[in-house]
């Protein structure tokens, strides 16, 4: 099979996870998960901005640094998603799939997901800076949330979603020299 061909697969099995999700949607459901979506516009910015100002308060030079790492680690993985989008230049699932019925229409490109990227970011310098359970587990059931959130609203693909967590994870682990 060629590289086209397996393109074209790839994005059968996609589209059918999505169509899968959209059926069992309700209400209540799309309420939450539109919720979920919007949390990373606040977190990305609420979680590194808390710890500066607590440690600023506290006089604590470790949590400074570590609302600098994760503000870091969020920013470049943002950069580096407007990169990627530029590059594959995918459209949205709504876009190449006329009759599939989305809950919300982004304009950007699809590949990578940037709500998801963000989210894996933050999630994983959070945890990489306070490695407790208690920090982890729902820094990590956030992230994956919004992740999930967007095949819900029919704005991604599950391979946008899965390459955003790899970016966002990946990016917090690169920047890990700014954790001291």
């Amino acid at each position: 099979m060629t590289a086209k061909g397996q393109e074209v697969a790839g994005s059968t099995v996609d589209i059918r996870i999505l169509e899968s999700i959209a059926e069992h949607r309700s209400p209540g459901q799309t309420t939450t998960f539109r919720i979920l979506s919007d949390t990373h516009n606040y977190m990305q910015i609420a979680i590194p901005a808390g710890l500066f100002v607590a440690g600023a308060i506290n006089g604590d030079k470790q949590m400074r640094q570590n609302a600098g790492y994760i503000f870091s680690s969020t920013a470049v993985t943002a950069l580096v998603n407007i990169g990627l989008k530029q590059i594959f230049k995918r459209s949205r699932p709504f876009k190449k799939y006329p009759e599939f019925v989305a809950l919300a229409a982004p304009s950007s490109y699809s590949f990578p997901s940037g709500h998801t990227s963000a989210a894996f970011s933050t999630a994983t310098a959070l945890s990489r800076a306070y490695p407790k359970w208690y920090v982890i587990a729902p820094a990590m059931l956030w992230a994956g949330s919004v992740g999930y959130s967007r095949m819900y609203l029919g704005v991604h693909y599950p391979t946008d979603v899965a390459a955003g967590a790899v970016l966002g994870t990946g990016a917090a682990l690169g920047m890990g020299f700014m954790k001291k």
